[in-house]
């Protein structure tokens, strides 16, 4: 039982069957939508280029799709059936790149209105640029695959979307200046982070905030976390550790991170200084 299911704090799990469950779906609307096209699956495989075999596992959710198969679906069954079907597989190509214990909150993400992240153990991967995102994954114990590696790179800039994708979600991050000194992939990969954390923060709705090195008053010290608001305006929190996470919905426990994040943002740079000293930083690499 999670977080979400019992009010406490608690690791989330099942991330591996919910992608079970979301190919399984995948398939069903594969299905629903041949067969509201009038299609046998013999029929509907001649047409997009695939076996009948490889269309039925499709259906039963036992095969991951083609990237593909939506455009293939749209020249035989129309348009609507091809953006229906590329929106499924958008999700599950999302599911596929991310944490099994980390679905549950991404999928929270996406309904967000309000989104608050502090971090002090690398920059939130909403803010990542590709070079950073390949630095961290290339550093990660034990090694991925090149398969894995470019799955998980596409899964995370495909998150990214929610920034441009949101424009009524207003975003909010804290992040530790001495994740930018740590110089993370090199001085080149730290200096694209501070570009895209300039560009992205001249968003109408991110703000980016930088904690200094300094700080004798910092709450931040029992470590990152991070809050949504969701549309019914209930607040849910989020905290990680190695390889598990907890959702946390308890109206008290959110009560005490909302507190903390918002002496966090009063205990940071507020924006503009935040941009000067990026721009400092940057001159200085």
């Amino acid at each position: 039982m999670t977080a979400d299911q019992d009010g406490s704090g608690g690791t989330a799990a099942g991330g591996e069957a919910e992608l079970s469950d979301s190919l399984r779906t995948f398939g069903a609307v594969l299905k629903a939508l041949r067969e509201a096209g009038g299609l046998t699956q013999e029929e509907f495989a001649v047409r997009v280029g695939y076996s009948a075999a490889y269309v039925a596992k499709f259906e039963q959710g036992k095969r991951f799709p083609p990237e593909n198969l939506p455009d293939r679906t749209s020249e035989v069954l129309g348009p609507v059936a091809g953006k229906v079907l590329a929106a499924a597989a958008k999700s599950l190509r999302r599911k596929a790149g991310l944490a099994s214990w980390f679905l549950q909150w991404a999928g929270i993400e996406e309904e967000a209105i309000t989104l608050y992240a502090y971090e002090c153990r690398g920059i939130p991967g909403l803010l990542q640029p590709e070079g950073y995102i390949r630095a961290v994954f290339d550093r990660r114990l034990p090694p991925v695959t090149e398969e894995q590696l470019e799955r998980e790179v596409a899964a995370r800039l495909d998150r990214q979307q929610l920034l441009t994708q949101r424009p009524n979600t207003a975003f909010t991050f804290v992040v530790e200046q001495a994740l930018l000194e740590r110089r993370l992939g090199g001085a080149e990969a730290t200096r694209n982070v501070i570009d895209h954390l300039l560009v992205v923060g001249s968003q109408r709705n991110v703000e980016i905030q930088v904690m200094p090195l300094r700080q004798e008053d910092h709450t931040g010290v029992d470590g990152q976390m991070y809050l949504a608001e969701r549309p019914g305006h209930q607040w849910i929190g989020y905290v990680e550790g190695q390889r598990c996470s907890s959702l946390i919905s308890a109206p008290n426990d959110v009560s005490v991170l909302l507190q903390r994040y918002g002496k966090l943002r009063s205990q940071a740079l507020d924006c503009r200084a935040t941009v000067s000293l990026l721009e400092q930083m940057r001159g200085a690499l």
